[in-house]
């Protein structure tokens, strides 16, 4: 039986949640940090430079399909607000086929698009050679890949973090040892570090099974033709799942062209950047562990129509997700050159590096509340809203990345990254009334339309 979310709203709440989340999600940019490291202690930077470049590519072919989490962590903590357990298990078995599908046909279509994207980003020969080694052996993990974000956003949903800790942190932990066993130990150099993520993301899924199997064989059990392919339903699953997608299309598109312009400064500059960027990576997802409970618990306060008990929650993520920001702005402050140390011992790329630091101290401040209302925005099913935010601010930031470039080169990039996230923030705050004015006046009210 589902516990009912009624337990007030308190700081400890927001931690029991956003906690395991932000440990969860720390665990992912340490792996890539690893990943860059184990390479970058090679002869050269064109090993860096590859594996960002192929990472690049899944964030595009694996992220783009980032709606198979938000959605369903939407879907579940709604049902769970509003206490329906066989909806939480038909929505579960209908996001794990999506994902089936949606990872046969990226291993399908796979190579030509890797191709296309090498050809399309604009890199020196040996690093797009050495990119598409590792692009064309994690092709393999689609599938498991897509599984693991159903999983997640499942857990998330639940209100069950701790859960979706212990997946991401056996994706991530054995990730990381792989990493440190096929490239030092073994010599396997790029190849190996694609080996490393696909044989983590396999064994990621098969504990994802194994951990909601009561779930799926409940809604297995249950399954009829005429509800699982209910016309309305799956509708309603089509309109929310392409919003989130051209919403983490357009996302992935902007942090691809900031990876695609760094490429062209050369080699160094690229190195530079993609350091400097995991530095960003490690605060969003510290600060997403916040944006989670808001998913949950906003949630779930939407599913059951407490307009207080969603308002405060909302008011607490938000505070806690602003000090954290300010934590990493004086965590990049106070140690921004050893932590660069620690990705590289190449001079050049760390000089670099800390030439263009003092943008990663400040881009905190400007990037943790477009994340916060990322994660208001999907809890309460405000998708088409969400996608049109992301729409005017990636035009915004192609316009200002054009015009601060001419005048500033590669610090005209960071700022137009900048603006760029506030630009997020902003659009989605012109919404958000319009979330709010959604729930009845009575908390026990049925909410209208």
């Amino acid at each position: 039986m589902l516990i009912v979310p009624n337990r007030s709203i308190s700081h400890r709440t927001v931690w029991s949640l956003a906690g395991p989340m932000i440990v969860s999600n720390l665990t992912v940019p340490i792996v890539g940090a690893v990943d860059t490291a184990v390479v970058g202690h090679l002869s050269g930077p064109h090993y860096i430079g590859a594996v960002a470049l192929g990472a690049l590519i899944f964030s595009f072919l694996y992220w783009g399909f980032g709606f198979l989490k938000m959605g369903v962590t939407g879907y579940i903590a709604r049902a769970y607000g509003s206490q329906n357990e066989q909806e939480i298990c038909d929505y579960l078995l209908r996001f794990i086929a999506i994902s089936l599908i949606a990872g046969i046909t990226v291993i399908l279509l796979g190579k030509p698009l890797i191709d296309f994207a090498l050809y399309i980003l604009d890199s020196s020969e040996r690093v797009e050679l050495l990119a598409s080694e590792y692009a064309n052996i994690r092709l393999w993990s689609a599938p498991a890949a897509l599984c693991v974000f159903v999983f997640t956003g499942v857990f998330v949903g639940l209100h069950n973090t701790r859960m979706a800790l212990v997946l991401q942190l056996v994706l991530n932990l054995t990730n990381l040892v792989l990493d440190l066993l096929f490239v030092p130990v073994l010599n396997l150099g790029v190849p190996g570090v694609a080996w490393a993520t696909l044989i983590a993301e396999y064994s990621a899924a098969l504990l994802g099974f194994y951990l909601l199997r009561k779930q799926v064989m409940s809604a297995v059990r249950n399954l009829t033709f005429q509800e699982f392919f209910d016309p309305n339903i799956l509708k309603h699953l089509g309109a929310t799942n392409s919003n989130i997608f051209v919403r983490t299309v357009c996302l992935m598109f902007c942090f691809a062209f900031f990876t695609d312009q760094s490429a062209r400064y050369g080699e160094l500059i690229l190195a530079a950047n993609t350091i400097l960027m995991h530095l960003q990576t490690f605060m969003a997802y510290g600060v997403d562990g916040f944006a989670h409970a808001t998913e949950a618990l906003g949630g779930s306060a939407y599913g059951s129509q407490k307009r207080k008990r969603f308002l405060r929650v909302v008011r607490l993520t938000t505070l806690w997700a602003f000090l954290t920001a300010c934590a990493f702005s004086l965590i990049y402050l106070i140690g921004g050159p050893i932590i660069i140390g620690l990705f590289t011992n190449l001079a050049e790329i760390v000089e670099l590096s800390k030439q263009f630091l003092p943008w990663m101290i400040v881009l905190p401040l400007f990037s943790f509340m477009s994340f916060q209302l990322d994660g208001l925005f999907i809890g309460v099913g405000y998708t088409r809203q969400m996608r049109n935010a992301m729409l005017i601010s990636t035009a915004g930031y192609l316009l200002m990345a054009y015009i601060f470039q001419s005048w500033l080169g590669n610090h005209g990039l960071f700022l137009a990254l900048i603006c760029f996230m506030t630009l997020r923030a902003v659009t989605l705050l012109y919404y958000y009334p319009s979330v709010v004015r959604s729930f009845p006046l009575q908390t026990n009210g049925i909410r209208n339309g």
